[in-house]
């Protein structure tokens, strides 16, 4: 399993952390199920030794389930 490193911020606060997970996918879907996640948050989510991956959610197609874009670079 690996380790994903990731941050997930909104223009009021950011959250860090680490989640253990069998894949990135895996990742991602653990990562909405013990965090709210609202449109407009911004992920940052990779492992050591890569840049992170990032992510802004622009709504949810299923309540509950973030739907997850790339993110443009600031």
């Amino acid at each position: 399993m690996s380790k994903f490193r990731f941050a997930l911020s909104n223009v009021e606060s950011r959250q860090e952390g680490v989640i253990e997970s069998g894949s990135f996918d895996e990742a991602v879907v653990t990562l909405s199920k013990h965090v709210t996640i609202h449109k407009g948050d911004l992920l940052e989510i990779g492992v050591h030794g890569f840049p992170p991956a990032r992510f802004e959610c622009v709504g949810s197609i299923v309540p509950g389930e973030p739907l997850w874009m790339p993110a443009i670079a600031a």
